[in-house]
């Protein structure tokens, strides 16, 4: 049985076993035939999301993708730290093998030359690109994101990124600060745009080249945001009412918590909003009003992020190429908003290494789409939640096959009914491997089923 963090190491399965699999589906297929990915890597994202059942986050592109994908209800980091995380999905080996704890070595010199993902794709045609925060910059991927080995062209960073920490969220004084909480006019901000924003277009401007190309590809796009600063559009701020947030339902350090399991939150404490509250190391508890602010600001940072989700995800249908791009979408771990009194990633705590992982393959998780027809349209979190996710739901996802070709496939595709448990609560290799052969499995019809099951984030 592997352990609870094995969920994100399993990524690179799957991915694999699909491509593998539909690839020798079909004898005689062409580089042209084969499935593209396009991988979006979140900053921080816990899975407060509609499609987790989260009833007020507003996140219907990322909600919509759910609903034409496999979602695992519980999939965890191995570590809630960037580069230990970032390091261990990318090349599918835990910590203890890359021996990367911090964000002070580089794998491949410390602890093995072990291949990644992307690496993997690139050496097996595939043209591999970097978009944002991937790879956790600096020693850990060599101060170069793992290039040349992992990718087919230089990595793209935004270039206004590095404004990120400095000076450029105005407070009531009307003076510029390097605050926590930082809702701006983008108009007004160095640059006049948004890391994130700055990212989703560059990884459309790829797409559009991709698409008349003889090569497939493997895009990796990375999301700053929620990382902290929570600086975002402040028009994101008033989907959240500070009357509608409430506060953690245990706010509390518990009473016999050893110090060894509790981080103090200090990269918060360097913000100067927070230095303003003068609260005691390391215990000292925020003011309720202003953890209510840093939870606004959190869910405001996950609906500005669901709008470069949709419209990436948008570009894909106008590109035509949602039939023969898989999707995943993950986060490198969560962040703690006031549970156990922890304002931080930094924990073993579920809120800090539980993380959204979906699948999305064309023809196995949801039907082609019709000529004309799009299935990522985007969707203004400003309008209705969307309903295409019943919120609320816990519990195993079961993907069961309705209908099977006589072609036989790596899990006897004869057999109607074939049901395979993909949750990782209490993963077993072969429910996984089940899971990613009966995605590639030559039907593209499938029904879905949850088991109920209390649960809390």
């Amino acid at each position: 049985m592997l352990p609870p963090g094995g969920g994100l190491l399993w990524l690179g399965l799957v991915l694999g076993s699909v491509c593998a699999s539909v690839g020798s589906a079909a004898p005689g297929n062409s580089a042209t035939d084969a499935l593209n990915v396009l991988l979006i890597i979140v900053d921080d994202l816990r899975p407060s999301l509609g499609c987790y059942g989260d009833k007020l986050i507003r996140s219907p592109n990322m909600d919509q993708l759910a609903s034409h994908s496999l979602l695992f209800q519980n999939a965890f980091a191995q570590q809630a730290v960037c580069a230990p995380s970032r390091v261990s999905l990318l090349t599918g080996r835990r910590p203890d093998t890359t021996r990367l704890y911090d964000f002070n070595s580089y794998w491949r010199a410390h602890s093995g030359n072990f291949s990644t993902i992307p690496q993997y794709f690139k050496e097996n045609g595939y043209v591999t690109m970097s978009v944002g925060k991937v790879f956790h910059p600096g020693v850990s991927s060599n101060h170069s994101d793992d290039s040349p080995y992992s990718w087919s062209v230089p990595p793209y960073h935004p270039s206004s990124e590095k404004y990120e920490n400095t000076k450029t969220c105005r407070g009531p004084d009307g003076e510029l600060h390097a605050n926590l909480l930082c809702p701006v006019d983008v108009a007004d901000v160095p640059e006049g745009t948004l890391p994130d924003k700055q990212s989703t277009e560059q990884a459309i401007r790829l797409l559009g080249k991709m698409k008349t190309s003889a090569s497939p590809f493997f895009l990796a796009v990375g999301y700053h945001k929620p990382h902290i600063p929570f600086r975002y559009p402040k028009e994101f701020q008033k989907l959240y009412p500070l009357e509608n947030i409430t506060l953690a339902p245990d706010p509390q350090v518990p009473a016999s918590l050893p110090p060894v399991a509790y981080n103090p939150w200090m990269d918060i404490r360097r913000r100067e909003d927070v230095q303003a509250l003068n609260l005691s190391v390391p215990y000292g508890l925020i003011p309720a009003d202003f953890q209510r602010k840093i939870r606004q600001s959190y869910f405001a940072c996950v609906s500005y992020l669901d709008t470069q989700v949709g419209h990436l995800l948008s570009a894909l249908d106008d590109l035509q190429l949602a039939s023969s791009t898989i999707v995943a979408l993950t986060s490198d771990h969560g962040w703690a908003l006031g549970e156990h009194g922890e304002w931080a990633k930094y924990s073993n705590f579920d809120v800090t290494t539980r993380v959204p992982l979906v699948f999305y393959v064309p023809g196995r998780t949801a039907p082609l789409p019709a000529a004309g027809d799009k299935l990522f349209p985007y969707l203004d979190p400003f309008d209705s939640i969307s309903e295409s996710v019943e919120p609320g739901v816990k519990g195993k996802f079961t993907l069961t096959s309705v209908s099977q070709s006589s072609q036989a496939g790596p899990l006897q595709a004869g057999k109607p009914g074939t049901s395979w448990n993909c949750s990782l609560s209490s993963p077993r290799s072969r429910d996984l491997q089940g899971c990613a052969s009966l995605l590639a499995a030559p039907s593209p019809r499938f029904t879905w089923s949850c088991a109920e099951k209390a649960g809390t984030f």
